[in-house]
């Protein structure tokens, strides 16, 4: 208003209640481009090229001559946030596990397997979903690939998997269940309720998730094959599981299982050899 009219400056000010000093410094700089603005639409294209996927440091990469911590200012100004994984938070919980028992490795990556509920693996895994994380604990027989149990939580406490060891079949006698050394695991009330099903267990080398390989397969078909993102509440997301573990167990095929879903193959080693008949031992 003041730089359109004509008149004593100091009057014009004092109307608009501002100072002369703060009224020659806007005039000065009134003119001159947004070089923030001319910064992030930079900043901007890069990332959008990038499909959301890179942070500060690739864009950086693109733009030697602009300071990082300028990238990373505008950046968050303007809400640029990149796609990136999400580190799996049990494993992180793993990291910081009080010192439990630890058992031997006792199934050896033997999983070549013909008698059906005498080696069980098991293992939790997160699936996210709106915004937010919900954790489930699985076991299944190595033998047929069946899941014989599985318990979905909101949260990582030692009852997800107490929970998930309730829905387990009668086993054979030289039953064993594999796992990682996760804090779940090494818990004495995992151990002595594992020990009062009659079961031994097994546990994998340090950060050695090979040696857990018909576990994570699973987990990977699961979230391959399972619409979970979409889920608008924790009892949907519960619904969807246990139709997919139904599916999974009665109808999906394996070329592994003579193109047989698991308790179809469950059925077929019962049938060819009675249990414990052809048991590779694992101790």
């Amino acid at each position: 208003m003041i730089r359109n009219l004509r008149g004593d400056v100091k009057v014009l000010c004092d109307l608009a209640h501002v100072s002369r000093s703060g009224y020659y410094r806007w005039l000065k700089t009134a003119d001159e481009p947004d070089k923030d603005h001319e910064d992030y639409l930079k900043i901007k294209t890069i990332f959008d090229e990038s499909r959301g996927r890179y942070g500060w440091r690739s864009i950086k990469m693109y733009l030697p001559e602009m300071n990082h911590k300028k990238i990373q200012r505008l950046m968050r100004k303007y809400g640029l946030i990149a796609n990136v994984r999400r580190r799996n938070p049990y494993k992180a919980i793993m990291k910081k596990r009080l010192e439990h028992r630890i058992f031997p490795n006792k199934l050896q990556r033997m999983f070549d397997q013909s008698a059906p509920y005498t080696v069980f693996c098991t293992d939790i895994t997160y699936i996210p979903f709106q915004s937010v994380f919900a954790y489930l604990s699985v076991v299944k027989d190595i033998a047929s690939g069946e899941v014989v149990a599985w318990h979905l939580s909101r949260g990582l406490e030692e009852d997800l998997v107490l929970q998930t060891l309730t829905q387990m079949p009668q086993v054979h006698e030289d039953a064993l269940i594999h796992s990682d050394q996760g804090f779940h695991y090494t818990n004495p009330q995992y151990i002595a309720a594992v020990e009062a099903l009659g079961i031994v267990q097994s546990m994998s080398g340090k950060g050695s998730c090979i040696d857990n390989a018909p576990i994570e397969s699973f987990f990977g078909h699961l979230k391959d094959e399972l619409d979970y993102q979409s889920c608008t509440s924790f009892e949907e997301l519960r619904s969807r599981i246990d139709e997919y573990m139904r599916y999974y167990n009665c109808e999906r095929k394996q070329w592994t299982h003579n193109k047989m879903s698991p308790i179809q193959y469950r059925e077929h080693l019962l049938t060819k050899s009675s249990v414990g008949v052809g048991f590779q031992s694992v101790y």
